[in-house]
């Protein structure tokens, strides 16, 4: 069964495992069910996600134009402390910011390599979590802006990593923590105009990722390097493709990336 689309991160559904769901334009593929098969990831061109052109992804998606010029791929994005839609100040887009940034916010603890500290909108909860592979999170501030979470994750950062190391994550080497416990114990470090929103009372999110053997050596496909590419499908992680090989492909890092998805054996 041979699909075609352009990449775009997988959507996903927590329940007792969580189900990823590749979205092309035409077809809509339940990644799960291609555990334990062969498929191929044929490389056949780009087209950004902005301007959907065939031009060269230069980032998140984006041709090099794209990236610096839509909405969409704002420093604010990366760095929410540069928000600034809530002073009615314009980056590139002021109606398109305040409609993202003038929302809930929040600010958590996921596990994965390693328990970090990051922002999300509160609409991407848990999906946030989930891409980033985290076997455990839990919310510690709910703000009303992404400037305030910002500020907050700023303030964390001595105290806590905000980055996920993504070869441990996806080996699994894991470590339980409470994160209960380290929410309330980074508490005290919030800005004072944050600690109003503290959430104490809330629990751990515990996420159970769909893998039936993790990679014990990594190597990672790069589809402009090898544009042809087929293996068994052991397993998904974050945004990632595990298999049988220890090739491992982030879905994410390859929006904009057009392919033939073929399923060679059942």
């Amino acid at each position: 069964m041979l699909f075609k689309g352009v990449l775009k991160k997988m959507k996903t559904e927590l329940s007792s495992q969580v189900q990823y769901f590749m979205d092309f334009e035409d077809d809509f593929i339940h990644m799960n069910q291609l555990l334990d098969k062969e498929i191929s990831i044929t490389f056949i061109g780009y087209q950004c996600l902005n301007c959907g052109k065939d031009k060269k992804i230069y980032r998140q998606g984006f041709c090099y134009d794209c990236f610096y010029e839509t909405p969409l791929a704002g420093d604010w994005i990366m760095k929410p402390e540069l928000s600034k839609a809530h002073l009615d100040e314009e980056d590139r887009d002021l109606e398109y910011e305040k409609r993202v940034q003038l929302q809930p916010h929040i600010v958590y603890l996921a596990n994965s390599s390693n328990v970090k500290v990051g922002v999300t909108r509160k609409t991407q909860v848990p999906t946030r979590w989930i891409d980033q592979g985290a076997h455990e999170a839990i919310e510690i501030v709910e703000v009303p802006n992404r400037y305030l979470a910002g500020i907050a994750e700023v303030a964390l950062k001595p105290y806590i990593s905000d980055k996920t190391n993504w070869r441990t994550m996806l080996k699994n080497e894991i470590e339980d923590i409470n994160l209960e416990e380290k929410r309330d114990e980074l508490k005290q470090y919030l800005p004072e105009e944050v600690q109003q929103y503290f959430l104490a009372s809330n629990k751990e999110t515990e996420i159970n990722f769909p893998v039936l053997a993790y990679p014990t050596k990594l190597k990672s496909l790069n589809l402009d390097k090898t544009p042809d590419f087929k293996a068994v499908l052991k397993g998904i992680k974050g945004q990632y493709l595990i298999f049988e090989d220890n090739t491992v492909f982030n879905v994410r890092s390859n929006e904009g990336y057009k392919v033939n998805l073929e399923i060679l054996a059942n």
